[in-house]
Parts: structure tokens; sequence; C-alpha cells
């Protein structure tokens, strides 16, 4: 039993993606992690459908079972908090179109659950994110660390997959039903096993 979340640092200019799989206890392993870029000198609606277009892409092909989307907050910078916005919602109309369930998570609470520090800077959470993941060296660049940081603040928190997927009226796929039931055991002291990982590929 395994279950794969898509983490999304949404930008218009770099959009990380980042999909990690995980097992019942903390075990998780990265899948794939990219960007979608765009130029800024681009035409603004044509940079959103390129980056709309690579979201579909990442769904359709490594079929997540769940989209942990960085929530944006007012910025200084009106353009930049725009963008942002705009590729937030992107994603959370692609996975909401593919019946993939999407949650929000803020910056500080992505960087505490990785970090233990919710003013963490972007090193330590690369550093953090490369050693959960066993990685040989930190992702690169911070956004595609931080679209993984999104991707294992979700997996690790229990009480959001069962509050987030159970709001979809009970079309749980099989797998978000068989990871609810793993932790609600491990909640009430069932032993957590490591998932043997799997190849990308889902067939």
């Amino acid at each position: 039993m395994s279950f794969r979340i898509l983490g999304v640092d949404p930008g218009l200019t770099r959009c990380g993606l980042g999909l990690v799989e995980a097992g019942r206890g903390r075990s998780l392993r990265l899948v794939d992690v990219g960007l979608a870029r765009t130029g800024a000198d681009e035409d603004p609606a044509q940079r959103l459908l390129h980056i709309a277009n690579e979201l579909e892409a990442w769904i359709r092909r490594l079929e997540p079972d769940a989209v942990a989307v960085e929530r944006v907050f007012a910025q200084h910078n009106v353009r930049t908090v725009t963008g942002t916005a705009q590729v937030a919602g992107l994603a959370m109309v692609a996975a909401t179109r593919a019946g993939v369930p999407v949650a929000l998570h803020t910056p500080s609470e992505v960087k505490a659950a990785v970090t233990g520090n919710g003013r963490a800077d972007k090193a330590q959470v690369q550093e953090m994110v490369r050693r959960i993941l066993g990685l040989e060296e930190r992702p690169q660049p911070a956004d595609a660390a931080d679209a993984l940081a999104l991707a294992i603040t979700h997996a690790w928190r229990a009480h959001a997959v069962g509050q987030v997927h159970g709001i979809q009226g009970g079309r749980q796929t099989p797998a978000q039903q068989a990871w609810a039931r793993a932790e609600a055991a491990a909640r009430t002291g069932g032993r957590a096993q490591r998932v043997t990982a799997r190849p990308a590929g889902r067939g």
C-alpha cells in the first residue's frame, strides 16, 4: 500500500513540481521532481496556458492520490503575488478536474513540518528534504525543493489526509481508502510497516 502526493510550489516564472510516494509509516521516496518554466517577456495568457498544460501532464502521467499546493499570501510585490495566486488556482483546477483531492499548506507550516522551524531559510529546507528522501544532493532550484517539502508535509499529516479526502463525499480511490484505514490503525496502536519502493510507473 502506498500513497502518492504531488507538491506544487506555484510561480509564474518557475513552478516547482515534486511527487513523493509514502508508505504507512513516515517512509517516503522521491518519484519525480522538476519545474514548469515560462519567460517574463512572454504573453501572460500563454504563460498560464503552458503551466496549466504542464500541471495536467504531471497529474496524468504520475497519477497522484493528492495534490498539495502552497497557500498564497499577499506580499509587498503585488505583481508577483498575482501570478503566484493564478498558478495556485491552475493547480487546484487541474487536480479537481482529474478527481484528485487538493490540500493547501502555508509556507511556515511546511517549514515547521520539514525542519522543525517555521522560519527556516531555503537552504535549510533543501537540506532537510535531501535527508528525508535520502538524496545524494539537495534538490535544485529552491522551487523544486519547496514542492517536495509540500508533498512531504501533506504525507506526514495523517489528520489532514482523513479530513481532505473525507470531503470528497465518499468518492475516495482505493489507495485513499487504504491510506485512511492504515493511519487510523496507527493512531489506535497498529504497527506501521515500511513499504517497498515501486518504480515511478503505476501500471
